[in-house]
């Protein structure tokens, strides 16, 4: 009897650290989303020096929480984030627009499919 309590026990604390995890991840999404929208209707505007500064300030924040990161997430998922924030500080370095646009498109769609993917769901379990 001992062991099904310990085992239960286990796969209690197993449930509450996928519960914290996925929560964790989520409000790092709704946080660098936000950021990088915000950065978009900046650039939008042609306010890039705003725009570059709410981009790095997303990349900070991504970068505060890089090891976690990288032991809880695929190396994959973590490193493609990585790339694309790289590619779109260099749009808004060069003022491209339509460029710019688009990779930061890319790269709130990437965090916001990272965070789906991090949920605790059905689909996620099946």
């Amino acid at each position: 009897m001992k062991r099904a309590w310990f085992a239960l026990a286990i796969l209690a604390a197993l449930f509450c650290a996928t519960l914290f995890h996925s929560r964790c991840v989520q409000s790092l999404g709704t946080r660098l989303t936000g950021l990088l929208t915000q950065a978009q209707a900046q650039a939008a505007a042609e306010n890039w020096q705003q725009a570059a500064s709410l981009t790095q300030a997303a990349l900070e924040l991504w970068e505060e929480q890089e090891l976690y990161l990288h032991v809880a997430l695929r190396h994959a998922d973590a490193d493609q984030i990585q790339t694309c924030f790289g590619e779109t500080a260099a749009f808004l370095d060069a003022q491209e627009q339509g460029e710019y646009a688009a990779s930061n498109a890319r790269l709130i769609s990437l965090i916001s499919l990272l965070c789906e993917a991090e949920q605790l769901s059905l689909k996620n379990v099946l």
